[in-house]
């Protein structure tokens, strides 16, 4: 039997209540987590599901470090940890220079500003206990930050052939504690026309490769020829060719994408990698975000 994956789960205008009980659904099922990306307000349905569930652990992946001050975070953080009975955890991240730019926000140096951040944190009085620490991570001193003062780390579309390399950074000591957070978001799409489900995945990824960090770790990871021609693409302002660059070896190195069969045998694939919560988030060739989240439940029925 395949472990089961934990889910991500945005709340739409319009489709808020709804994706409450989804969550209410998702740990009647037995998943181990639930998991807000920084579409939307991420710490509203936290604080949301934390009330209206018992069991599963929640937690934002990620929410941007620039968009509140750091006493209003530790205020929201130290709630949810409290009302949520040590079920939340906090992942935090600095984001992508064109999304703070969009927001009229200037980010500093990525590894300065979190470990200020997180040390700013754990300085606010009159909080109570704070949550903890996720870190967004893709490379090494992002690592090697999140075991120095962090509760764990959490990737968005890393390379799984990579793991290997990336999981190293870290002492033997925290890949086997159990209070070490390591999650990867993983963009799944399930269906049996297998190039449908790629296509789908491919364009969820698309965006991605226009930022530059993401083009650097995925060289690194050993896509150096696929983003090496997206920035010729990019260079060019040839932006429909972007997602002709990104090789199928790619998609799936970095995404689950086919029949039911492939995508659990995927899941397992990325426990076996040494990510101990692998993050689903589904899409679907056939629908939106609640055809996505059925077509993954009936993968488990």
């Amino acid at each position: 039997m395949t472990q089961l994956p934990a889910v991500s789960l945005a709340a739409v205008p319009g489709r808020r209540l709804k994706t409450i009980e989804i969550a209410q659904e998702i740990e009647r099922r037995g998943f181990p987590g639930i998991f807000g990306p920084s579409l939307g307000d991420s710490l509203s349905l936290c604080n949301a599901i934390a009330l209206s569930t018992s069991d599963v652990m929640i937690g934002t992946s990620i929410t941007p470090i620039y968009t509140r001050n750091v006493t209003d975070f530790a205020q929201t953080a130290a709630f949810l940890h409290e009302v949520s009975n040590g079920r939340f955890r906090f992942g935090v991240g600095v984001s992508h220079a064109p999304a703070l730019n969009r927001m009229g926000i200037t980010a500093g140096k990525p590894l300065g500003d979190m470990r200020q951040f997180v040390e700013d944190m754990h300085a606010v009085p009159r909080v109570g206990d704070l949550p903890p620490i996720v870190l967004a991570t893709l490379r090494d001193k992002m690592i090697q930050l999140a075991e120095e003062i962090g509760g764990g780390m959490v990737f968005a579309n890393g390379a799984r052939s990579y793991m290997g390399h990336s999981l190293g950074n870290l002492s033997a000591e925290t890949k086997a504690s159990e209070d070490f957070f390591i999650g990867n978001m993983v963009p799944t799409c399930i269906s049996d026309d297998k190039a449908a489900a790629a296509a789908v995945n491919r364009k969820t990824l698309t965006s991605y490769a226009f930022l530059p960090n993401y083009r650097n770790y995925w060289k690194q990871a050993g896509y150096e020829e696929e983003m090496n021609a997206v920035e010729v693409a990019i260079a060019e302002k040839d932006y429909d060719r972007v997602p002709e660059c990104l090789s199928d070896r790619w998609l799936a190195d970095t995404t689950l994408f086919g029949s039911a069969n492939e995508v659990r045998e995927g899941i397992e694939a990325w426990f076996d990698a040494g990510i101990k919560t692998p993050i689903v988030v589904p899409s679907s060739a056939a629908g939106g975000q609640i055809q996505a989240l059925e077509e993954f439940f009936a993968l488990w029925d």
